[in-house]
Formats: C-alpha cells, structure tokens, sequence
C-alpha cells in the first residue's frame, strides 16, 4: 500500500498542471511584484522587513532586499517551471530523475515562499498558501518510472478536502444569504472581478441560482468525504468538482484558485480509470525508491501533526478562512465567501491637469486592467491571471475611506508622479505618461444593467455616485499627510 503503482499517470498530470501554475504565477511575480511591493513599491520591501523577523515569514528578500533580487527570483522561478512543465526530470536515466525532481520542485517551492511572504496585503491570499502547500508534497512524488509514494496521493487529496469542506463551512456559519440559498442572487454581480460571462449568469432565473446554491453546499460539504473513496466513487467526486470549478472558471475571475482546485482534484483519479476514459496507457512502474518511501512517511508525520490547528479552526463555530499556521505555509485552512456583498462598491481614480479646481474642471478617469470603471466596457476575462491591485480596489471600496488601505494614498502619489512601473499594473493612462496635477478617488456603487437597458444603451454596467474616497490631492499636500511617502 505504499508504493503507488497505479498513480504513474496521474502524477505524470498532476506535475504538468502544478508546473503551469508556477509558471503564472512567476509571471506574475516577475510583472507585478517590483511596483506592488518592491524596494519603491506601495508596500515597500522595508516595510516587510520592518514588520517581521526572518524567522516568522521565510524569504530571501529579508536578506536581499532589492529590486534586481526579486527580478532574478522571479525569471529563474519562470524558467523552471517551464522545465518542470516540459517534464525535464523524466529525460533523465532513472537513477537521476527522482533526485533532480525533488531538487526542482524544491527550488520553485522556496522561490515562492520567499514571494508570499514578502509580498505583504498583496499576496495575502488563501491560494498562495495552498500553491506553497500543494508544491511542497510535489517534491516528494518522484519521476521518471519509478512510482510515487501513495502516501503523498493521499496528502494531496487532504489538502483538497481541507479546501472544498473549509469553504462549504464557512459559508453554512457565515452569511445567512448561503442558508435561505439566495447568495448567487448577488454574488456574480458583486464578486471581486467579473469576467463576459458574470452577466449572463446573474441574469439567470431565480429558481436556477436557488438550485445552485443548494448544489454548491453538496459539493463543498458531502462530495469531498468521497475524495478518499475506493475507484470509482473517488474519481467522480474528484469530477464533479472539477466540473464545479469549472463553472466557476467560466462565470468569474478567480485567479488560479479554481484551476489549482482542479489540479488537486487529479490524485482523486487512477491510471485504472484515466485509461478506461483516455485515449493514453500507464508504462510498467518500478518501485518506489526506499529513501523516497520514508521521506513520503517523514512527511506524512508531518503532516498529520500540523494538521491539528487547521481540523480545530475548521470545526470551530469561530473558523477563520485562509490562515498559514505555520511559517512556511505546509498545512493551511481555507475558506471563500463566508459573506456575500449585497452591493458593488468601486473607486474611480481620476486625475486633472488643473492647478486649481473648479466646478468647470475636467477629469480623466485611469482604467484599471479588471475593474467596472467604465459602464461601457464589457468585463474582461483574466483569470487564472491575477491582478493584484484590481483585487485589493475591491476591498479598498468595501470602506468609505481609505483607512484601512496603507497602500492607497501611495498608490495616488505615484500617479502623480507618474511612475511607470505603476503605470505598468492599468490598462490605461489618460495622460500618456506625464504627471497630473491633482488626483482624487470617487466611489461609487455599480450594478448590472437589466436585459432591456443593455438592449438600449449597450452598457454592462449602471452606476451612481455614493462619495468622496479621497479629494482632490497634489503631491506635494499628499506628501504632507503622509511623511512616508
């Protein structure tokens, strides 16, 4: 039972999608990180260090805290996810394959945590850590043709379970909208970042969005017992959640949280059952290494003894979502949209090249890469892409202020100052470049245009006026607020 003959394929699969993931997500890292939160990013790299010891949040840029460190990090992260991805291990004879593996998936797994938690606000989501927590039980599958441990299929299919049930719970405690089955009446409306599909979907009939949301607590909280089921019952419920992710992959932008869901639903197959319904055939395995048999079992302890906070947290009637209780992220609990807002909140940036400001001034308004800003304009799809920022602006509106937002008023003064590296994270800068001379953040609440508006107006959105979040700012009195910046 612990050599997993008839996982060949399946690991084979499961390393391929993980390597993709990695990949974007370095991307990203390589793209975003500098302006969110390098060395002069909105959350400075010293603010990081400042706010932790080494010790409490493991990164390489506690060391090195530099901007031409995270580039490196991030482009080596890419190319070896890329080789992970083209399965460089199993070109390999078979005596080196398994090593060069580990090695591998070893590398990308601490290139990541140095990001993560490094990366403060802006990386303070529930699938960095269950990246973090799916890539470290990959170093110890194995390659080339020798089996991997069964043990880390079954860890696999613990931190799916851990996902799906965490996420079904929070929402039975959490908002009574998941109880009387009326939360899909608002949530492809008011999700972070709606993508073409969300408004046909919230345009769906209410019985449909009752019938969903009944299905949507059987799939989070009876199908994933199931997971560790004998074949076949276990690879139908590892279907259904795939086919359940998908649909979530189709109507929003979850970033890669739907599609590494996915990727963990694979260990819930065998090569048996992959064969029965693929065109494809699993080789003869040889077995599995002794030294990787009792790392998988080392592990395995581990494992099991990390795992008591997250059982106590889910099963408790104050569970939190989404907490590492551990600094290197190996065993997490997990949670989404324990609460659904009723209303959609967005900040509309805007700036003017008007030294004084007159009732007469003209505003320009800066389009971000996801967000609603203009009424017009269909929503985008990005995902399994993330945007960092265009998240954290949904927060950010959920607050009539940006109190709680740290990162905000410097988010003003690089648009101020013209930055281009914050210019790089919108789709549009309404003055190609230069600085404005007065900037200042509107909110306004959005909702979905009914069928017979969007016929006659051809908007996606409707929206009104609800507030102030900053008023008109030049840097230099932004710059006397706020000493930091």
């Amino acid at each position: 039972m612990w050599q997993g003959e008839g996982y060949w394929l399946v690991r084979l699969l499961f390393q391929r999608g993980l390597a993709l993931l990695y990949l974007l997500a370095f991307l990203v890292a390589a793209y975003q990180f500098r302006p969110l939160a390098g060395e002069d990013g909105l959350l400075p790299l010293e603010w990081y260090t400042e706010s932790a010891s080494f010790r409490e949040r493991l990164s390489l840029f506690y060391f090195v805290p530099s901007d031409r460190a995270i580039g490196i990090a991030a482009w080596t992260g890419v190319g070896l996810s890329a080789l992970a991805l083209v399965g460089l291990p199993y070109w390999l004879p078979a005596g080196y394959a398994t090593p060069v593996s580990m090695l591998l998936w070893a590398t990308l797994w601490a290139l990541y945590q140095s990001f993560v938690n490094a990366g403060q606000t802006f990386y303070g989501y529930g699938w960095e850590s269950m990246l973090l927590e799916t890539g470290f039980l990959a170093i110890f599958l194995g390659a080339g043709p020798v089996a991997p441990p069964f043990v880390v299929i079954v860890l696999l299919q613990w931190v799916l379970f851990r996902n799906m049930f965490g996420a079904g719970l929070i929402k039975l405690r959490g908002d009574d909208c998941w109880r009387d089955l009326t939360c899909m009446d608002y949530h492809y409306e008011t999700q972070p970042i709606p993508n073409p599909v969300s408004w046909y979907a919230h345009h769906l009939p209410d019985r449909f969005h009752r019938v969903e949301t009944f299905g949507n607590h059987v799939l989070e909280l009876l199908i994933p017992f199931l997971y560790f089921a004998p074949q076949p019952l276990s690879a139908l419920a590892g279907l259904a959640t795939i086919g359940f992710q998908g649909w979530l992959m189709v109507t929003g932008n979850f970033a890669w949280l739907n599609a590494l869901t996915i990727v963990l639903a694979i260990p819930t197959f065998s090569d048996g059952v992959l064969t029965t319904v693929l065109p494809i055939a699993a080789p003869a395995t040889a077995p599995t290494p002794l030294y990787l048999q009792a790392l998988a079992m080392l592990v395995a302890l581990l494992v099991v003894a990390l795992s008591v906070q997250p059982v106590r947290n889910t099963l408790s009637e104050s569970q939190i979502m989404n907490t590492a209780f551990d600094p290197l992220h190996l065993v997490n609990t997990y949670g989404a949209f324990g609460s659904i807002t009723r209303d959609r909140y967005e900040i509309v940036v805007e700036g003017t090249t008007d030294e004084d400001v007159t009732p007469e001034t003209e505003w320009q308004a800066y389009r971000f890469e996801g967000k609603p800003t203009d009424p017009d304009r269909r929503p985008p799809q990005v995902a399994p892409y993330h945007l960092r920022l265009d998240w954290q602006l949904w927060f950010a509106a959920m607050s009539p202020s940006p109190r709680r937002s740290p990162w905000f008023p410097r988010l003003l003064a690089k648009l101020l100052e013209a930055d281009s590296e914050t210019l790089s994270l919108l789709a549009a800068d309404p003055f190609d470049g230069e600085p404005p001379a007065r900037v200042r953040a509107v909110r306004y609440r959005y909702r979905y245009t009914t069928p017979e508006e969007r016929a006659e107006t051809g908007r996606w959105w409707e929206r009104e006026r609800v507030g102030t979040y900053v008023r008109p700012v030049s840097l230099e009195e932004l710059r006397v607020r706020q000493p930091r910046l």
